[in-house]
């Protein structure tokens, strides 16, 4: 299989009240626990949470579905590189039907992934 690049993509619903970094590589999007808060309206503890009891109750392989990414971010005045776990679209979707948030009826996962795919 051809080696592809990541790809930032900003996500955003069409009321606009939603707008998320999502990586894409390989075939699936890949976010942070910060990055799937924001987008389900929860805080990272709750995240957290979740994806803990996702891969106890074996509902999902852990090796499976989380990557560790290098970034830079700004902390202060300096510029680091950090080593953040991405969690791939079967995460994000678990958790999402966990916080059973309303965001998440809204997001078309489907169709979002369909037109990338399409690409």
């Amino acid at each position: 299989m051809p080696k592809t690049e990541d790809q930032i993509i900003l996500y955003q619903t069409d009321d606009g009240k939603v707008a998320v970094n999502v990586r894409f590589e390989g075939e699936t999007f890949w976010m942070s626990q910060k990055a799937i808060a924001e987008l389900f309206d929860v805080q990272v503890p709750a995240v957290t949470k979740h994806l803990k009891n996702i891969y106890e109750e074996e509902e999902l392989a852990r090796e499976a579905t989380v990557s560790k990414k290098e970034i830079v971010q700004t902390e202060g005045q300096r510029r680091v590189t950090r080593q953040v776990e991405f969690y791939n679209l079967d995460a994000i979707i678990a958790v999402g039907y966990r916080v059973n948030s309303k965001k998440w009826c809204r997001l078309g996962w489907n169709e979002v992934e369909s037109q990338l795919h399409g690409r």
